[in-house]
């Protein structure tokens, strides 16, 4: 009895690490698109000062880890296997995302990017060769002709038809680089524990982002108004280091298919916020579309299947 309620605390503790995760990073379009809209500041810029903020967070956490001891010291694939979740989940899922949210609105931001878990099934599949589910096929089809629904609305309603293109490919692009960091952070969760590898994959993707702005930006770029740091320190905090770490304990207790189920109250979140703070339009078209994404996305994850543990 002892044994089954605290698997039951484990799991609820999971879930509600999860929402939190989706709620934090809901956050962080609304953020990106206030600070776009408070100061024409870059996305390399907007980004690196992200990271700078949330930089003494994750020092702290790494050297946490290391006196605790959670892991035998790191072997090169350990390096390896943090450097790619560094790669996909934090800095090429960042920056893609920044760059898509110059031209897109966050409500269809946050639906494309709501197609991770469906891009996860696809991309397990392929590598596993193994084929797609009928249930799968359905969802995919739900989901992919939600977010042709939303993206035809805006399409109806942009003035600059090209940059919704190019947006909503950047942000598409960060989906699959988020799904692919998803396929990869179970094992090494478990290997390297969860403070870890969140410590590490954000450091090292701090460092790509901080290179890319010395070698694109000058240095004076990091001069911004007061509201430009504290939206950034907002988005350090509440939209990447509390998330992060919800998010890698999340997968830990629950799997990355039962995280992508619960994170589906995410693309109403940021649907809601971007209506009441940014004055995005919300027509029957686009809330018939994520409609259709979100009864995709859980069709996609609600079935019993095995996922990895963390």
């Amino acid at each position: 009895m002892t044994a089954v309620t605290a698997r039951q605390r484990l799991s609820s503790n999971g879930a509600l690490f999860a929402l939190l995760a989706a709620f934090g990073f809901s956050m962080k379009a609304i953020l990106v698109k206030l600070a776009y809209a408070w100061q024409p500041v870059d996305a390399v810029t907007l980004l690196a000062l992200r990271m700078l903020m949330a930089l003494p967070f994750f020092l702290a956490l790494a050297w946490q880890a290391r006196d605790r001891g959670t892991a035998t010291p790191l072997q090169a694939s350990d390096w390896l296997r943090l450097a790619w979740l560094g790669v996909t989940g934090y800095y090429l899922a960042s920056i893609l995302d920044f760059w898509g949210l110059q031209y897109i609105n966050a409500g269809l931001e946050r639906l494309i990017l709501f197609l991770y878990p469906t891009l996860v099934v696809v991309l397990g599949a392929w590598l596993t060769r193994r084929p797609v589910a009928r249930r799968e096929r359905w969802a995919l089809a739900l989901s992919y002709g939600g977010i042709a629904l939303a993206f035809l609305s805006d399409l109806r309603l942009a003035s600059d038809r090209g940059a919704l293109i190019l947006g909503s490919a950047l942000v598409f692009g960060s989906a699959v680089s988020y799904a692919l960091y998803l396929l990869a952070s179970g094992n090494t969760i478990a290997r390297l524990g969860s403070r870890r590898t969140a410590a590490y994959g954000m450091l090292i993707s701090t460092a790509l982002v901080l290179a890319q702005f010395a070698a694109t930006q000058p240095l004076a770029a990091l001069r911004q108004p007061w509201p430009i740091y504290g939206l950034a320190l907002a988005m350090a905090v509440f939209s990447t280091v509390l998330p992060s770490l919800l998010l890698a304990e999340a997968i830990k207790r629950i799997g990355a298919g039962r995280v992508a189920m619960i994170g589906s109250a995410g693309p109403i979140i940021t649907i809601y916020l971007g209506v009441v703070l940014l004055g995005e339009p919300a027509t029957a078209v686009q809330l018939l579309g994520a409609a259709l994404v979100l009864t995709g996305v859980l069709l996609v994850t609600l079935p019993s299947r095995r996922t990895p543990a963390g």
